[in-house]
């Protein structure tokens, strides 16, 4: 892609509702308001190393509440972002030292491995000090309000989804290239110079390397939204981590079931971690939900996660319904997965959508 397309080249989604539900990130997109990483690099943070994480979280609780106060008066033009003064450490900062302690023993996702990767330890999702990059590009294919989109896959995953479609990345069949902070910081400038709208954390899954992209996000200068694009089985310590850092969650919810989450997927509670972790997305940032129908799979988990998203987030929340499920890597060892979704599942899926209220759907 040409560096003839510029972050304003693209309209953004005209349809009312989108706005209604995504509109502060399609205002940053369009350079109309201030990145939260942006605002975190402003906000003083007086912590040392040798500080305890418990102080350091009780401190960080105190600054996330400022935070939004602060964004809000930005938002507002109440302040101007260059009138801040950049601070010797910041808000930003003060996440980059919890991450780094949680490398300690990872705790990053639900799963708990508690591996020290600053030494080389791995755990369940492989991933150890230095952020391995698949590759990176200008993506056309995702929602209309995200295209194009600066894509960033990492490699490596919390889960282990048999039907996973980019399973050679998150399983480690392909082993990426190393980046640096600086590098990353590099290409996520180089892909916003280019015309896209965001800076999309993807994989795999972000989660496990979460360290590295806040410490990232220190060294990048221009200023872009910054999209969580996650299959939503991260920690309680993650989840605050992401608060005042990430611009829209883009969410997967992909079972209304336990049973199943373990069967194809490999983990345990994903329902009630997944759940809670949208309801911290639609308190400290924006979010886009995507639920991917698996054949044979509405009754048991299509339908019960439709409507608590209804009961909980509201007819208002964009919800991506896919339907472009296709057998991969081992769909072959689940029977029901080994065919496409056929049509009348997805219509039913819609038609329930429909009848129980949700309206920002696409």
């Amino acid at each position: 892609m040409g560096n003839s397309l510029r972050p304003n080249a693209v309209s953004p989604p005209k349809e009312e509702m989108r706005g209604v539900s995504l509109g502060r990130y399609l205002d940053v997109s369009t350079n109309h308001k201030y990145a939260k990483f942006q605002v975190a690099k402003k906000l003083p943070a007086n912590f040392s190393e040798r500080d305890s994480e418990e102080n350091l979280w009780k401190l960080h609780a105190r600054l996330t509440e400022k935070f939004y106060h602060l964004e809000s008066d930005l938002d507002s033009g109440k302040v101007k972002l260059k009138d801040l003064e950049d601070p010797h450490k910041s808000y930003l900062d003060l996440k980059v030292e919890i991450a780094k302690r949680i490398l300690v023993g990872c705790r990053f996702c639900m799963r708990h491995c508690g591996v020290n990767r600053l030494k080389g330890e791995k755990g369940v999702c492989g991933c150890g000090k230095e952020v391995a990059v698949s590759t990176f590009f200008a993506h056309m294919g995702e929602e209309a309000e995200v295209v194009p989109s600066g894509t960033i896959f990492t490699c490596g995953c919390t889960l282990k989804c048999l039907h996973c479609q980019n399973w050679t990345i998150s399983q480690w069949e392909e082993k990426g290239d190393t980046y640096t902070s600086r590098l990353l910081a590099g290409v996520m400038e180089l892909l916003r110079e280019q015309g896209c709208r965001n800076a999309n954390l993807v994989g795999g899954d972000p989660t496990p390397w979460l360290e590295q992209w806040l410490e990232a996000f220190r060294y990048v200068k221009v200023s872009v939204p910054v999209i969580w694009n996650s299959n939503s089985y991260y920690s309680p310590e993650t989840a605050n981590l992401l608060a005042g850092f990430i611009d829209l969650y883009l969410l997967d919810l992909k079972y209304g079931d336990n049973q199943c989450a373990e069967r194809i997927s490999g983990v345990k509670n994903y329902v009630e971690t997944a759940r809670l972790n949208h309801l911290h997305a639609a308190k400290y940032g924006e979010l886009l939900i995507r639920v991917l129908l698996l054949p044979d799979h509405f009754e048991c988990c299509g339908k019960p996660t439709l409507k608590w998203i209804a009961e909980k987030l509201g007819a208002n929340t964009r919800v991506n319904i896919m339907d472009q499920y296709r057998p991969e890597w081992r769909a072959h060892e689940i029977s029901e997965l080994r065919r496409h979704l056929p049509r009348e599942q997805y219509r039913a899926a819609l038609d329930y959508a429909a009848e129980i209220g949700l309206r920002n759907l696409g």
